[in-house]
């Protein structure tokens, strides 16, 4: 993108205008959440101000069109993700709470104790505490795949782990982490030739670039839409119609039953099986708003732009003495990962917001990765669409400070 294109981003997300301790605001925490355009705040606003009525269950007008705009937005995700059928898409609160479906509901339904999940070692907690709860229910194994000196999946001990006993593979599209981008078409490919299902974690996927799930051939894909500049509250879980109708209800309530009485209850019809209570019919709405401006950027157009930004602040990353960036991959995501020596990432972090630049701290609920990496935590920066390469200077400058100060 051209820097005109940037500049005329930027002016769509009013957070950005922010001072912070007097500093122009640098938003280098995209991983965790993107800032919201005009388009999503005012698709909220306006939503409680003109149709705001609970959905599906009301004859009244604010009934139907705030049904309307719900059921809109799942054929809009649809789209989106060029999945098969509408019926296919389940809205939830979060990537978590789809992959917390499917380990309940598919983990009922087909796994049994003694059977085996094949999971990586890069795996978000979202991604591996599901599994292991469910590992207390039924006994079941979790393996692990392990990673390669840059940071990718190690494709052969993959293949060696699975077996006739393993019943879901469930990778991260792209790691929040390392940056590594997953070859989730090969994983498919492998397991299925086994007649293994995959669940694809595709939180840190969706938002960077281009995801078509029936070219994937994916048998769950589940996303967020706060981290693709969409609100906070939605998730979507894709699943192939084959799964969805087999598994049992996540939860129990309003509108998951087709009839209930005190002695049985019998359920709805997907994808309404597995949306009991009142939905985020708003936030739904809202996520329209989201993917048609991502749309009319172009993902294409993200992607590079976010690549361009990573190259350039790794170079200049590495110019600096004692410098460790964690992952590799031959392909990354806008992510950076990383430790100054003589550092704490805590410390370094604090600093850098002082001087207005906003990056992540902690273990980035990897924890485990964190362990194989031999540190505690890291500092990460991440990036968007709207983040410019004079902002990258800026960071750079302030990471140098930052880093002379906890080293006198």
């Amino acid at each position: 993108m051209q820097k005109s294109d940037i500049l005329s981003i930027r002016k769509d997300f009013p957070i950005l205008a922010s001072k912070v301790y007097g500093k122009d605001l640098i938003y280098f925490d995209n991983a965790a959440t993107t800032q919201k355009p005009v388009a999503v705040i005012e698709a909220i606003s306006d939503s409680y101000k003109k149709i705001n009525a609970n959905v599906h269950r009301g004859v009244h007008r604010l009934s139907q069109l705030s049904t309307e705009g719900h059921e809109a937005g799942r054929e809009r995700v649809r789209r989106f993700i060029n999945a098969g059928k509408s019926s296919e898409i389940i809205f939830t609160r979060g990537t978590t709470e789809s992959i917390n479906l499917v380990a309940s509901s598919f983990g009922e339904a087909f796994i049994a104790p003694g059977d085996n999940i094949v999971i990586t070692a890069m795996e978000h907690h979202a991604n591996i505490v599901p599994w292991q709860l469910l590992s207390m229910r039924k006994e079941i194994e979790i393996r692990v795949v392990p990673l390669t000196p840059s940071g990718g999946m190690d494709m052969e001990a993959f293949k060696g782990l699975l077996d006739g006993k393993t019943k879901l593979v469930s990778v991260a599209h792209v790691s929040n982490v390392l940056g590594t981008v997953n070859p989730v078409k090969e994983i498919i490919a492998e397991a299925h030739g086994r007649g293994i299902p995959v669940l694809v974690d595709g939180a840190q996927g969706v938002p960077h670039r281009k995801v078509d799930v029936l070219d994937l051939d994916a048998d769950f894909y589940a996303f967020s839409a706060h981290k693709i500049y969409g609100p906070t509250g939605i998730g979507i879980l894709y699943g192939k119609e084959k799964y969805l109708n087999a598994m049992p209800p996540y939860q129990g309530g309003g509108e998951m039953i087709g009839h209930v009485t005190f002695q049985k209850t019998t359920f709805n019809e997907l994808p309404f099986k597995f949306e009991a209570g009142t939905p985020d019919y708003i936030g739904v709405i809202a996520t329209i708003a989201a993917l048609d401006y991502v749309d009319a950027v172009g993902l294409d157009n993200i992607r590079r732009h976010e690549e361009e930004l990573l190259k350039y602040t790794t170079e200049k990353m590495n110019g600096i003495p004692g410098m460790k960036i964690f992952g590799s991959a031959p392909e990354k995501g806008g992510v950076i990962s990383f430790v100054a020596e003589g550092t704490h990432p805590y410390d370094v972090g604090m600093l850098l917001d002082k001087q207005g630049v906003a990056v992540r701290t902690g273990h980035l609920c990897a924890q485990p990765l964190m362990d194989i990496l031999g540190v505690p935590g890291v500092a990460r920066v991440s990036f968007g669409m709207y983040n410019t390469l004079e902002e990258c200077d800026a960071y750079i400058a302030a990471l140098k400070k930052s880093v002379e100060m906890l080293r006198r």
